[in-house]
């Protein structure tokens, strides 16, 4: 069994690997990453192992991790199963990096957009030659939200919610609809641009606010939540075949 371990700014995302199912996911804080990891070991025989991480490690907990796992730590000098075409390679983040892999893997010979919202919303355009060519971060729905109400003296904070409406009919409704329509409609356009450019798009919508846009959103688009670990083992399976 392979382990797949996606860490973010404050939580850890991990993934046990048979083949290429997913048998059981564990989400815990970052700061138990080390005490959580020796439990998930000593419940599976784990073979081989990736660490994709936004956040940095102490030296003590990164030597603790190798010495559990020996992992593959991702990032833009690893292998992977496609061609990187973005002119600041360096500056891809790794789950932009999994993304592209998970879409390869998943529609080969597509062109494929992956949509990611979550703290932000990614766009990112692998084509039917396994070639990423880049594509867009914008604001996601909570950044969006905390920014109206951080850069105005009277509009409150307030939480995702469905829209009925597009015309919103007080403040909150207002809201809602500026944030939860105005995404929606940036996406769809988006989409549009790249159908008008490229046939055969195929669209994934990922990340943490998955079924909530989804919907929100136009049929036709494929909703997977654990794209980016689908992509992380995607690129440990390569890099043990082209080891």
């Amino acid at each position: 069994m392979n382990l797949i371990i996606d860490v973010g700014n404050t939580r850890v995302k991990v993934a046990v690997f048979e083949t290429n199912t997913i048998k059981e996911v564990f989400i815990f804080e970052k700061e138990k990453i080390i005490s959580e990891l020796k439990k998930i070991i000593s419940k599976f025989k784990i073979s081989g192992s990736i660490i994709s991480s936004v956040a940095t490690f102490s030296d003590l907990e990164q030597d603790k991790i190798v010495e559990l796992l020996d992992p593959i730590f991702l990032d833009n000098k690893t292998k992977v199963p496609f061609s990187n075409l973005y002119h600041s390679p360096k500056t891809l983040g790794v789950d932009r990096i999994a993304l592209a892999s998970a879409a390869v893997k998943k529609y080969p010979k597509s062109n494929v957009l992956v949509i990611d919202a979550g703290t932000c919303i990614t766009f990112d355009f692998i084509n039917h030659k396994k070639e990423y060519l880049g594509g867009a971060i914008s604001p996601g729905i909570s950044m969006r939200y905390k920014a109206l109400h951080n850069f105005t003296s009277r509009l409150p904070l307030l939480k995702p919610n469905e829209v009925e409406s597009f015309i919103g009919n007080d403040t909150n409704t207002s809201m809602h609809s500026g944030v939860v329509n105005g995404i929606c409609n940036e996406i769809s356009g988006v989409i549009k641009q790249y159908e008008d450019e490229y046939q055969d798009l195929t669209v994934v919508l990922t990340g943490g606010d998955t079924y909530f846009l989804a919907k929100q959103l136009k049929s036709g688009i494929f909703a997977h939540p654990n794209f980016v670990l689908e992509g992380l083992h995607t690129i440990l399976t390569y890099n043990i075949a082209n080891d």
